[in-house]
């Protein structure tokens, strides 16, 4: 394999030799999507690489009207901005490394617009940043936030000739995806990561009404089921298909 990743795969994240200069752009279309790779990106944070993280929108979807007062477009999207704050402080990401960029949406409570103003903001934002690698939803998703991120994405890549590798997290609104990369872990990160999620409670509470369990327990479902799919001694794995 070539580009950014070679070697035979799947490649075990924890054990690849990542240039402590690589800079790393978390493309997120919602506050809580950071989260679902937060193993891997401690990880890197912990051997040295600059994280940078774009929420594209603040996406009011999701938080039910008993969560926010009053319950408007406004004050839901802003609820969900303070969550991924408060998350990433526990994470000990630094406030300036994280950028609210509150791309267009459609109708009140919509999804985000494929209008060319995103697009040159999201454009200029990554042409500033200049990532090496770029952690993302993967394109095949039900979510249609998640697939026009990585349609932007793509295409952004196409025409810039950028540089920079995807690393596509698979989550549970994926339908299918590689695991050319993971990395495993067990329960005490599996704790943490779960305390890391709970952060979003609007998310966390609306699971735990209509699904009978919380927003940790969904993305940590899908992280066991990779696992199991890897054939991994180690209970839990982070999955990324890779684009490079």
């Amino acid at each position: 394999m070539t580009g950014r990743f070679p070697g035979p795969r799947p490649l075990r994240l924890d054990s690849w030799p990542w240039p402590a200069s690589w800079r790393v752009a978390v493309l997120a279309p919602h506050p809580d999507d950071f989260d679902a790779a937060g193993i891997l990106l401690r990880y890197l944070r912990r051997a040295g690489l600059d994280l940078r993280l774009l929420v594209l929108s603040s996406s009011p979807n999701g938080v039910e009207d008993s969560f926010a007062n009053p319950p408007t477009d406004e004050a839901k999207a802003a609820l969900r901005e303070e969550e991924q704050r408060a998350s990433c402080r526990f994470f000990g990401l630094p406030e300036e490394s994280i950028e609210f960029l509150r791309l267009a949406v459609g109708s009140p409570g919509g999804h985000l617009l494929d209008d060319g103003n995103s697009r040159r903001t999201l454009a200029e934002k990554l042409a500033r940043l200049r990532p090496d690698i770029v952690l993302l939803p993967h394109g095949n998703d039900t979510n249609p936030d998640h697939r026009l991120a990585h349609a932007w994405w793509t295409r952004l890549a196409g025409e810039n000739g950028h540089a920079a590798a995807a690393l596509l997290i698979r989550d549970p609104k994926t339908i299918a995806s590689r695991d050319d990369a993971y990395i495993p872990f067990g329960e005490a990160d599996a704790e943490w990561k779960c305390e890391l999620l709970r952060f979003h409670r609007s998310q966390h509470e609306r699971n735990l009404r209509a699904r009978g369990y919380g927003f940790d327990e969904r993305i940590l479902r899908v992280n066991r089921e990779s696992a199991r799919r890897l054939g991994i001694a180690e209970p839990y794995a982070e999955s990324f298909e890779i684009a490079d």
